[in-house]
C-alpha cells in the first residue's frame, strides 16, 4: 500500500478502478472500504475521489455523492423524470430456456398451433404460449380449419429482439441460446419435418401437415 503522502503511481487507473467498484456497489463505500478495495492510502484514494468529481461535473448526468458515511455514484435530480420512466417499465427479464425453444420451434414452422409444438418439443407448452402471446413474442395466426385449433406465429417484437430485416428470416437456432443437447433435439426435429438441413445434409422433403409458412 502506497504511504498516504505519496501520490499513486497511477493515479488515473486509480480512479477508473473506483469508478468501476462505485458503478457496481448497490449501497454507498467509505473511504475505508475503498482503501481496502484498492490496496492504496487514504490520501491516494482522497485524490482520485476528486477526480471523479470533476469528471463527474454539472454536464454529466451522473454524480459522485457522499451520503450515508460513503461515497456512490448515483443519477443526479434533474434527469430524475427519464429514469423514472424506465423504472416504470415492465421488466424484461430473460427469457427461460422452455420459451427459447418454443420460439424456436414456432420461428421454423409458423404458424402453428399449440398440439403441434407440444409434439415437436416434447412437452405441453400452454403456458409458456401464454406467456409468450401476452409478452408480445408470439400472436394468434388463424385457424388451421374451421373450428380448428388455433395456430400461432411469431411478431415484431420478435423480429427486433432477434434483430432480423423482415418476417422471413430466421435467425440460426444458436441465437435462441440452445446449446448441448437441447439444441440437438430441437435441430433434429426441425431436420424430420424438412425445415432445416439434418446432420448428414440429407433432404426429408416432407411437409408434413405443420403448414410451415
Amino acid at each position: 500500500m502506497s504511504d498516504s503522502g505519496e501520490m499513486n503511481d497511477d493515479p488515473v487507473q486509480l480512479a477508473r478502478e473506483l469508478e468501476a467498484v462505485l458503478f457496481l456497489s448497490p449501497d454507498p463505500l467509505t473511504l475505508e472500504d475503498l482503501c481496502d478495495l484498492a490496496e492504496e492510502a487514504p490520501g491516494s484514494v482522497q485524490r482520485a475521489l476528486h477526480q471523479l468529481e470533476e469528471r463527474y461535473g454539472a454536464a454529466s448526468g451522473l454524480e459522485l455523492a457522499e451520503v450515508a458515511g460513503g461515497y456512490t455514484l448515483r443519477t443526479r435530480d434533474e434527469v430524475a423524470l427519464i429514469c423514472d420512466r424506465l423504472r416504470n417499465r415492465p421488466a424484461e427479464d430473460r427469457l427461460s430456456p422452455a420459451a427459447m425453444e418454443t420460439l424456436a420451434v414456432v420461428a421454423y414452422l409458423e404458424p402453428i398451433t399449440r398440439r403441434e409444438i407440444s409434439r415437436l418439443r416434447g412437452v405441453q407448452v400452454d403456458g409458456v404460449v401464454s406467456s409468450l402471446v401476452e409478452r408480445g413474442m408470439l400472436e394468434e395466426s388463424g385457424r388451421a380449419d374451421e373450428g380448428g385449433a388455433m395456430r400461432y406465429s411469431t411478431t415484431r417484437a420478435f423480429q427486433e429482439r432477434f434483430n432480423l430485416k423482415a418476417s422471413g428470416d430466421l435467425p440460426p437456432l444458436e441465437r435462441f441460446e440452445l446449446t448441448g443437447p437441447e439444441a440437438d433435439s430441437i435441430r433434429h426435429r426441425l431436420a424430420d419435418t424438412g425445415h432445416v438441413a439434418s446432420a448428414d445434409d440429407g433432404d426429408d422433403g416432407d411437409d408434413g401437415d405443420d403448414g410451415g409458412a
